[in-house]
């Protein structure tokens, strides 16, 4: 099969990873557009990369998404823009026939998401919730030994991100920290530990009770600190801790799983080592395991992108389901949605969750 048509909406802060990955998988690819409303993102981003000059200017930009759709057809889009546009430009590419790679989170309300899985049903398009983070070294040796049973009856699991983040970088792009096109530390910064522990502590959620404040980001619409309690189906529970006020910068982000028979700890930049290992199956040594899926990458976002891109270019030519597909990228935004909806209301909420948005959270900090 030749090459499949590729491009690129949105030209920010993660766009660097998506070209990254692009010319990890090139040999699958031809990177035929890009597209943002500000022409110089599109150079910016093309410019800082790799791709070789004679190659960059073959690539065609765009200020209209759907313009991009209409003249270059691409078999595979990546959307990397603001979060409020995520279903809006999901939706159209659909309707277009290419298959998707939606950014977190896959749209900001559930109504939303599940007109996203319902249309690429109907298109019979593959779309793909960019959680990177389950492709991560460290992850996939947990999900592994969690499948094969070792560590017994599920506990309780824990995901924390402890991070900074300052004036300036709501600045840069003030969507960021708003109910209409964004959310706050835990739609943002948080939901891919928030799908983690989802997925590691088996799915299915019986009820969320959550408290969320705005501590110390005066100029933002939503939250700076999230903190979460919930109970599984399976007997489990789960505790999440989320906000971008720790002093002065990034802390970690971990993710604890805790078993009868088990216990590990993910840390790292993004979770991307393991510095706990401790099993009542002593078959692996513990300091090999950590030393062997260990992964030291340049920032947040991992290496998570290129194996990710990989699994999708494979789902699309061979008809099967992408690892992460839409319907993942619905769970980790209902939790983070339940969360919301507990916090505004004072109460637990049950899921499964239908009809419920971020801007429902319009003027939850207002004195």
């Amino acid at each position: 099969m030749s090459k499949l048509r590729f491009a690129i909406i949105g030209c920010g802060r993660i766009a660097p990873n998506h070209i990254a990955a692009y010319l990890n998988n090139q040999e699958e690819l031809e990177l035929v557009g890009v597209c943002d409303i500000l022409p110089e993102k599109m150079e910016e981003l093309l410019v800082g990369s790799e791709i070789p000059e004679s190659q960059r200017e073959e690539i065609n930009r765009y200020h209209d998404y759907r313009e991009l759709l209409e003249k270059e057809q691409p078999q595979l889009v990546a959307i990397a823009t603001d979060s409020g546009s995520h279903a809006q430009i999901a939706l159209a590419c659909i309707e277009a026939g290419s298959n998707l790679i939606i950014e977190k989170p896959i749209a900001l309300s559930l109504p939303e998401a599940d007109k996203i899985i319902k249309s690429a049903k109907e298109r019979g398009v593959t779309v793909c919730a960019c959680h990177q983070n389950r492709f991560n070294k460290s992850i996939q040796k947990i999900r592994v030994t969690l499948e094969a049973g070792k560590f017994g009856r599920l506990l309780h699991g824990t995901a924390h991100v402890r991070w900074n983040r300052g004036e300036n970088y709501y600045t840069q792009a003030p969507w960021r920290g708003t109910w209409e096109k964004d959310g706050g530390a835990l739609m943002n910064q948080c939901i891919h530990n928030i799908d983690l522990l989802r997925w590691m502590m088996g799915d299915e959620i019986e009820e969320v009770f959550a408290y969320t404040d705005r501590l110390d980001h005066p100029y933002i619409e939503a939250e700076d600190l999230g903190l979460a309690l919930i109970k599984f189906k399976n007997g489990a529970y789960g505790m999440i801790e989320g906000t971008t006020n720790v002093y002065p910068t990034n802390l970690e982000e971990t993710l604890y799983i805790f078993g009868e028979k088990g216990t590990v700890k993910a840390g790292g930049k993004s979770v991307n080592t393991i510095e706990e290992w401790r099993f009542a199956d002593e078959t692996e040594n513990a300091e090999e395991v950590k030393a062997k899926f260990a992964e030291n990458p340049p920032n947040v976002y991992g290496f998570g992108h290129t194996p990710l891109y990989k699994d999708v270019i494979e789902s699309i030519k061979n008809k099967h389901k992408p690892y992460i597909d839409a319907e993942a990228g619905r769970r980790a935004l209902e939790l983070v949605l339940a969360i919301y909806k507990s916090a505004k209301e004072g109460r637990p909420i049950k899921l499964p969750l239908y009809d419920f948005s971020t801007s429902e959270m319009n003027g939850n900090f207002i004195d």
